[in-house]
């Protein structure tokens, strides 16, 4: 929430680009309710075996929270040992939970990792494994916060791989990588594919053939992106269907994107700006609303 706050207070509420094509989606339509204050800054939202799970970034204790996917309301809560340096996203494979720990607003971050969390309803931390890497085509690790292209937010597993989607502060685009998750050693991820997004990319999920993003823009406008994918594992080489889902000062800076076979579900961080403060919240979307 504070890196948004921070963007904010130089732009005043404008209206949505012009320049954008897309189609009106009021999200606060589809609201199921608000979340507890220990989710406040909520960022990452995935389903595993059925089950609906988020955690919070950085600055906030190292647990991850499973949620009611029908009320919001906190069912357990799972704490770990790892250090929550900035914590952004999950993904899971059959039996396993991934933490992203690669939360990297001012582009400085050597250290970027990903934790592989073997699950059950006892979490065996003893047999976390740690997933480092970096971006080969990164040079400059001088500090530029909210003015770099190595920040990211937004990751799931498919297909043996663990798919990145960074947060291009900069160019205002998102870098599709992959990372192997059997991979214990620092590794270099591979660069896929770039899409021109025009908005910073927060959360990504991948369901039934389609790849989902979501993101804001400087000025707080919320964008759902849908891209088919065309290839195993390409989605960037169609534009995709993009829905403005309201502006963060009232639907609240959305950080959390999991999809199921009932629809799309989405969590935003508590904001607050001045007078005014948008609750965190859930969201869900049926799937028949964005055909």
């Amino acid at each position: 929430m504070k890196k948004f706050a921070a963007i904010i207070a130089f732009f005043c509420v404008l209206n949505v680009s012009a320049q954008q094509r897309f189609d009106w989606l009021k999200l606060n339509r589809f609201r199921i309710s608000s979340l507890f204050d220990s989710l406040k800054e909520n960022s990452g939202l995935e389903f595993f075996n059925g089950r609906l799970f988020t955690l919070n970034d950085s600055g906030n204790a190292p647990d991850i929270f499973e949620i009611d996917e029908t009320s919001g309301k906190i069912k357990k809560v799972f704490p770990t040992n790892i250090k929550n340096v900035d914590w952004e996203a999950l993904a899971a494979d059959s039996t396993s939970l991934y933490i992203a720990d690669f939360g990297n607003n001012e582009g400085s971050r050597r250290d970027l990792a990903i934790y592989k969390l073997p699950f059950s309803d006892s979490l065996a931390l003893s047999s976390v494994q740690k997933i480092p890497f970096f971006y080969p085509e990164q040079q400059d690790f001088f500090s530029k916060p909210l003015n770099n292209n190595f920040d990211a937010e937004a990751m799931f597993f498919f297909s043996g791989k663990l798919h990145i989607f960074t947060k291009e502060w900069q160019s205002k685009a998102t870098t599709h990588y992959l990372v192997d998750p059997e991979k214990t050693e620092n590794q270099a991820a591979q660069k896929v594919e770039t899409y021109n997004s025009g908005f910073t990319v927060t959360d990504a999920a991948y369901f039934a053939g389609k790849l989902y993003l979501v993101g804001y823009t400087k000025k707080t406008e919320v964008f759902l992106s849908i891209f088919s994918e065309t290839a195993p594992g390409i989605f960037f080489s169609k534009k995709p269907q993009t829905y403005y889902l309201g502006s963060a000062l009232n639907i609240g800076q959305i950080e959390g994107l999991a999809v199921n076979e009932k629809g799309i579900f989405l969590a935003g961080e508590e904001l607050i700006f001045s007078i005014i403060k948008a609750k965190p919240y859930l969201y869900f979307i049926p799937h028949e609303k964005v055909k």
